[in-house]
């Protein structure tokens, strides 16, 4: 899907800079942080700052186009794929890869009287394949 459509999808109004930061998002699926795509981008949008990266991603999370991941302990990192997936961080080479052959169930929120939930996170800490050789 392209970029601009994946913003109008989300009532999001497409500028140069959202274009750019989603079809980032869209082609790199690595849960990038800001200073990640501000590296990727600036070269070829020299006006970029990564307060407008920051601002961008705030507003594609606060329209749900993208999720924010906590699994890092030093940076937010985003993820375009919104479906209902857990996370694995390397401890190692600090890769963080979809989890999807994960049973469904634990994506359920529960109804907890006096609790209302927005969402969930379900991440993992340990080494991949490629670190452990």
């Amino acid at each position: 899907m392209q970029a601009q459509q994946h913003l109008l999808k989300y009532s999001i109004k497409p500028s140069v800079q959202r274009i750019a930061v989603m079809n980032f998002l869209l082609n790199n699926k690595i849960h990038p942080t800001v200073d990640e795509i501000y590296i990727s981008l600036s070269p070829s949008i020299p006006t970029l700052s990564k307060t407008t990266i920051y601002n961008t991603l705030n507003l594609f999370a606060e329209k749900g186009a993208v999720r924010v991941l906590s699994i890092d302990e030093k940076n937010a990192r985003y993820d375009v794929d919104i479906s209902a997936h857990a996370h694995f961080i390397c401890k190692g080479c600090g890769k963080v890869h979809d989890l999807t052959d994960i049973n469904p169930d634990i994506f359920k929120i529960p109804e907890i009287k006096g609790f209302s939930f927005d969402s969930a996170e379900i991440s993992y800490r340990g080494t991949c394949s490629n670190c452990m050789n």
